[in-house]
């Protein structure tokens, strides 16, 4: 594997032309000139490395540049590594903390917990007795993925340069977004920032929580956290000889992930079960490098698509939808209220506990495709999350459905936040505007009426599914003016070749001649068009 080349240098950094040359020699492996599948650029984007990883991760969370099974298979992107030896990971804390890592630690265990193609995590026991999770970012690695990035900027501008447009996929954008996520996760003092918000949010719910950091001790390379001894949630022989129910870490876990999606609008954008552990009845949610945000639009939105699935609204959904996308051009309404209407369709017989919120996104996501509506971040990282969150809820509590619990959320938090004195504040407000505009109609009528009779008045129809018919209209118009310009020239030179004006070319006059040749140029053309479109 490519990762393997800058695993076994010291600094992690080798020349262009012999990175230039592994990638060539993976892509040769591959066979990629007889094609590409989900799979085998699953696989060549493992062996490309690091940079390549989290390209293809960043992919995955933007299903408006991937068809659906490419985005599900590269959801499934690995970053293992081999791990690296004690004596780098000595060399490197002792660097970044200016000092001998047996003044801070009691011990260190010399064996990896897990080692990733961006960090290694040790267990470790602090001076004072506890014990301790360190996350050590390999080094070299930040000048390994810059000098990819820098790489791959060069390709995609080369192939930009030799085509004709531009394709697609604005490969420039995904290749800068990749590198700005990739720059924070890099940042362990970010991560370090998740981990201390997530606490916060849910400091009020008994049955959650994540590692303590160790402030003190964590630096943008270095993360020091909170050791949890427990078990992973996937892992129900284990969890069930310990004695916990089961079914009920289940219920617990869907209703955080839910109320970290619906009141938080700050979710983790990974949550598999390597990530969900259990330690005293309590799910602790680990490896917060990358979270996902919703804005309350983006989260009202969200809320108002399950509630028209739930009524069969499709105006609803429709509205929805387009709050949840970004308009990158002129949308034809007519055509998207089709295709809403037909995905309604395709849920209309299936009962509300059937639904699966992650197919919905997706099915979401498929429309905003199909009318090129750009999509927000948080919805593909939110449609990722809830179909991982759906799957592990199917192991540990198959007969609990995860649309129940966002149901029973909703309802919940409509209860606890209605107010009966608000809504009548509310109403009488509403009546009051509603009153008062009906007011303004006769002198707003009057104006319209006075600006129509001065010739003020201005009319703007978008006349959608109009484009073709007036397409078809102005070429023909186009004909009609060549064929009376054709006429005017025959006319026109016809009336001089009467005349003895000069100058003149066998006995005519030359203006006459000029005027002939025009004339039978744009006949010419106009029989080959109408040839053409017969």
């Amino acid at each position: 594997m490519l990762n393997g080349i800058w695993e076994n240098n010291k600094y992690g950094y080798i020349s262009s032309s012999l990175r230039l040359k592994a990638m060539l020699s993976v892509l040769r492996k591959y066979d990629i000139v007889r094609g590409m599948n989900p799979l085998k650029m699953r696989l060549i984007l493992e062996a490309l490395g690091p940079t390549f990883v989290k390209l293809g991760q960043v992919l995955s969370m933007r299903p408006d540049f991937l068809p659906s099974e490419y985005v599900y298979e590269l959801s499934k992107l690995q970053t293992k590594a081999n791990p690296l030896s004690f004596e780098v990971i000595k060399t490197v804390i002792e660097k970044e903390y200016a000092q001998k890592w047996t003044n801070i630690f009691e011990s260190i265990d010399e064996t990896a917990l897990g080692s990733a193609s961006m960090a290694q995590v040790h267990s470790a026991v602090l001076k004072n007795g506890e014990r301790v999770v360190i996350k050590v970012q390999r080094p070299g690695i930040y000048d390994v993925m810059a000098q990819d990035i820098m790489l791959l900027k060069r390709t995609v501008s080369l192939l930009q340069l030799f085509s004709k447009s531009r394709g697609v996929i604005d490969f420039m954008a995904v290749l800068d977004e990749m590198w700005s996520i990739t720059k924070q996760e890099m940042d362990f003092m970010m991560e370090a920032d998740h981990l201390d918000e997530f606490r916060h949010l849910n400091s009020d719910d008994p049955n959650v929580g994540c590692p303590q950091v160790y402030r003190r001790l964590t630096t943008a390379r270095i993360l020091v956290m909170e050791y949890i001894d427990g078990i992973r949630i996937d892992e129900i022989d284990k969890l069930k000889q310990a004695g916990y129910n089961v079914e009920q870490l289940g219920r617990n876990l869907g209703k955080n992930y839910i109320k970290q999606i619906i009141k938080d609008g700050y979710f983790h954008a990974d949550p598999h079960s390597g990530n969900i552990w259990v330690r005293n009845g309590k799910i602790i949610w680990l490896d917060l490098g990358m979270m996902g945000r919703l804005s309350q639009q983006e989260r009202s939105a969200l809320k108002k698509a399950v509630y028209a699935l739930a009524h069969n609204d499709t105006f609803a959904m429709k509205s929805a939808i387009l709050s949840l996308g970004i308009a990158r051009g002129k949308i034809n309404h007519i055509k998207l209220y089709e295709d809403v209407d037909t995905l309604m369709m395709r849920y209309n017989n299936m009962r509300f506990d059937e639904l699966h919120l992650g197919q919905l996104s997706q099915d979401i996501i498929a429309v905003l495709r199909q009318h090129n509506l750009g999509i927000i971040p948080g919805l593909s990282m939110f449609a990722r999350g809830i179909m991982t969150i759906d799957g592990i809820m199917r192991i540990t509590c198959p007969k609990i459905s995860f649309v129940d619990i966002l149901k029973d959320q909703m309802q919940s938090d409509f209860s606890k936040n209605f107010n009966w004195r608000d809504e009548l504040k509310k109403i009488r407000q509403d009546g009051y505007s509603l009153m008062y505009r009906s007011m303004q109609l006769p002198e707003q009528l009057s104006d319209m009426i006075k600006m129509t009779m001065s010739g003020q008045t201005k009319v703007n129809l978008d006349l959608t599914g109009s484009e073709e018919p007036l397409k078809n209209f102005d070429k023909m118009i186009n004909k009609l003016i060549i064929g009376i310009i054709s006429s005017a020239l025959l006319l026109g030179s016809s009336i001089i070749c009467t005349t003895n004006m000069t100058p003149k070319f066998l006995e005519i006059p030359f203006l006459g001649v000029l005027g002939y040749l025009a004339a039978l140029i744009l006949c010419a053309r106009l029989l080959i068009s109408i040839w053409r479109h017969r």
